[in-house]
């Protein structure tokens, strides 16, 4: 008897036998179809054995093997065990959650145009004899002959019958038909690729430090200046890889950004395919881009968090950009970092990462000044000089909707000049809250610790964490005062007191709200380039990446609330966001200039921001966090439950303290406490913090804990661990 071990899709830790006698070695890697209670379910064949625990009159027999794609080779399924011990996550759940949704259906691929391949016959199709099939099956022997002659592709199948796709489908799963991919990129259509820039010194120093790494493992930590050109030595790099017949992976954090970065690199290697790998893609895009990747097609993946787990037979570098933002960080479900997943997936392969920022996050930061990543710096802007940043002191000044009279003035002195401005504010809406003053009555969500933000266009109140909408009360719902009065400020209401002033035509904002519709932001951008906007309203979604010559001008509105923060990130997070969206500012040539509005102007940060030396404030934030026994010089981890009540979220995490007596006394457990957001989405959320010098204690400590909790007796308390969490 052969058995099969099966990684599924169920939220246990544990692999899955089932019979399969005609598992080979082979079929490691693959899909499989089996039987799971009263359903079927798709798994991926992560091993087999001769026998199983399970009596053999007990063992289900797997139903079928998913033969239409390339398998997940064992480099592929290493990566992801590490991933599923590291972050204690089950590995089916991890294993199937790293495939497109539509390899995660028990329907083959054959027919269908989601890949590149052709039909052949199995053994048994081929000593199947066409003839012997039944009458009314005459297109069932028409592409069965045409197989018994050669191999066909999918538009082959289909110029014989509109219906081929569903008969070779019925084929396949009688055992008779299987789909091959094409394993071999078929060679590049020769085309001229546009000449590149010539490179700076600083920047020729740091492609060869790199480019000396080619074929092995190293981490490269490119420690550059907004708009120094960090992006060219990306793309030098992966020339030379492409050159070397390999492929490249590049992860950005925001999707909004692929577009721009997406053309460039097609304008740079115009023979080279390039696909992209994002949540934001529909269904046969990301199947066929994916499939395209991991057959050795595609040469460059350009893609987002999810994008790290694409397997890629022929990789030959990984460049994180923007490598400190949060944005890589899991924050549901399977709670993993990309930016860690990437440098561990390097060293697994021998290829080099790079990981390139303006303020890079402090763990990264403290591994290149320890000399466990290779640091190199870029000091000087391409083009233009580092733009001027001032800090506009608010204190005792009555704003207009948010906006000081020195903001306002630079405003139009810049419109009059013809440049466009950037208004950063980021919090969409209206107003963040609608309140009554008569009793103080504030606009709250009734499933979340949170306050319904007004979105006065929709005339709604929404919650910007669970979803929640409702209508503006025409009265105050405890006095029945009907003078309700938005509260601080949105990008709506900064946009429209814009264009009160300028015109509507002349301010645009950009945020999730209005780049929602389909093909939103490709006008926006337009709208940008072509100079129609000359006053930019925004959110983060404008803070990273984006290149737009005759913006000269960044007003930075409500700066402090980070300051407000119990979070210890949080002046690391502020500066890096500061700066970035101070970036965007006088990259066509002239300097930019910054304007913050704060009333701290006097803070350290702000003064930090602007010398503009972000080593000096890292080296500062280092030494509190050494003496504070923080993130990077200890190792975290976060037991997060949630439950409908709050009492039974912290009852558990009692328990989950008693359980780890027993254990080990190498970490530190602190007191349940509930989250910062305490409700959300109608649940109530507590955690435990877990702490450690050492990295490899707490992971043995957190194995130990997760097997003593899975074993306990069933909780209306759902939990999950977070290790190296990001959000407390």
């Amino acid at each position: 008897m052969k058995v099969i071990k099966v990684a599924l899709d169920v939220p246990v830790s544990t692999l899955f036998d089932y019979r399969h006698d005609a598992a080979t070695e082979l079929d490691l890697g693959h899909r499989v179809v089996v039987p799971f209670g009263k359903k079927r379910l798709v798994g991926v064949i992560v091993g087999t054995a001769d026998a199983s625990s399970i009596g053999s009159a007990r063992l289900k027999a797997a139903l079928h093997v998913l033969r239409d794609s390339p398998r997940l080779e064992e480099a592929d399924l290493e990566l992801l065990r590490f991933a599923s011990n590291y972050y204690h996550y089950p590995l089916g759940a991890a294993v199937m959650g790293s495939l497109p949704p539509r390899l995660r259906r028990p329907q083959p691929l054959s027919g269908s145009p989601l890949s590149t391949g052709r039909f052949v016959l199995t053994e048994a199709g081929v000593a199947f004899d066409p003839s012997s099939s039944p009458a009314r099956a005459s297109l069932q022997r028409q592409l069965l002959t045409l197989l018994h002659q050669r191999a066909r592709s999918t538009a082959e199948a289909r110029a014989v019958s509109p219906r081929a796709s569903r008969v070779l489908q019925e084929l396949a799963r009688r055992g008779l038909v299987r789909w091959e991919a094409h394993s071999v990129p078929p060679p590049a259509e020769p085309r001229a690729a546009p000449p590149a820039p010539a490179l700076t010194s600083e920047q020729e120093q740091v492609l060869s430090t790199v480019l000396a790494d080619l074929n092995r493992f190293q981490a490269h930590l490119v420690l550059g200046v907004t708009s120094s050109g960090k992006t060219e030595i990306y793309l030098h790099a992966i020339a030379a890889v492409l050159a070397a017949n390999r492929q490249a992976l590049l992860l950005v954090p925001e999707i909004s950004l692929t577009p721009q970065l997406e053309n460039l690199v097609r304008e740079r290697f115009p023979g080279a395919p390039v696909v992209t790998l994002h949540s934001a893609l529909n269904e046969p895009d990301r199947t066929s881009n994916w499939l395209s990747a991991q057959s050795g097609r595609a040469s460059i993946v350009l893609g987002t968090r999810l994008a790290v787990f694409t397997p890629m037979p022929r990789l030959g570098i990984i460049i994180i950009d923007e490598e400190q933002d949060a944005s890589f960080k899991q924050t549901d479900r399977f709670r993993y970092s990309a930016r860690d997943i990437a440098v561990v997936r390097a060293s697994h392969a021998g290829v080099p990462v790079v990981l390139g920022s303006a303020t890079p996050s402090l763990e990264s930061y403290f591994n290149a000044v320890n000399g466990r990543y290779r640091l190199s710096t870029l000091t000087q802007r391409i083009g233009a000089p580092l733009p001027s940043i001032e800090c506009v002191d608010t204190r005792g000044e009555r704003l207009e909707d948010g906006l000081s009279g020195r903001l306002l003035q630079a405003l139009d002195e810049y419109m009059a000049r013809g440049e466009q401005s950037l208004v950063f504010i980021n919090r969409r809406g209206y107003a963040p809250v609608l309140m009554c003053h008569s009793c103080g009555w504030i606009s709250g969500c009734h499933r979340c610790s949170a306050k319904l933000v007004l979105h006065l266009g929709e005339r709604r109140l929404r919650c910007h964490h669970c979803g929640h909408a409702a209508a503006i009360p025409h009265a105050c719902q405890d006095c029945g005062n009907p003078q309700l009065a938005p509260m601080g400020q949105g990008t709506q209401r900064v946009e429209g007191a814009l264009a009160q002033r300028y015109g509507r035509s002349g301010v645009l904002r950009v945020d999730r709200d209005s780049v929602r519709p389909r093909d939103a932001w490709n006008v926006m951008r337009r709208r940008i380039h072509g100079g129609e906007a000359k006053i930019l309203v925004g959110t983060q979604i404008l803070a990273k990446g984006h290149d737009f010559p005759n913006l000269n001008l960044v007003g930075v509105l409500n700066a402090d609330s980070l300051l407000y923060s119990a979070d210890f990130r949080a002046p690391e997070r502020l500066l890096a966001l500061l700066t970035q969206v101070g970036g965007r500012a006088g990259r066509g040539g002239l300097q930019g200039k910054v304007l913050i509005q704060t009333e701290f102007p006097d803070h350290p940060l702000y003064d930090a921001l602007m010398r503009q030396n972000y080593r000096a404030f890292a080296d500062a934030l280092l030494a509190e966090r050494q003496q504070a026994a923080f993130p990077p010089f200890t190792h975290q981890a976060l037991l997060r439950a949630e439950a409908s009540r709050l009492q039974t979220a912290l009852e558990f995490l009692r328990g989950a303290v008693a359980a780890a007596r027993d254990i080990q006394d190498s970490v530190t457990l602190y007191d349940p406490v509930p989250a910062a957001m305490p409700r959300r989405a109608g649940r109530e959320r507590a955690q435990l913090l877990v702490q450690c010098e050492s990295r490899a204690r707490l992971q043995q400590f957190l194995g130990a804990w997760c097997s003593k909790l899975g074993e306990g007796r069933s909780s209306s308390a759902r939990w999950i661990i977070d290790v190296d969490p990001l959000e407390f």
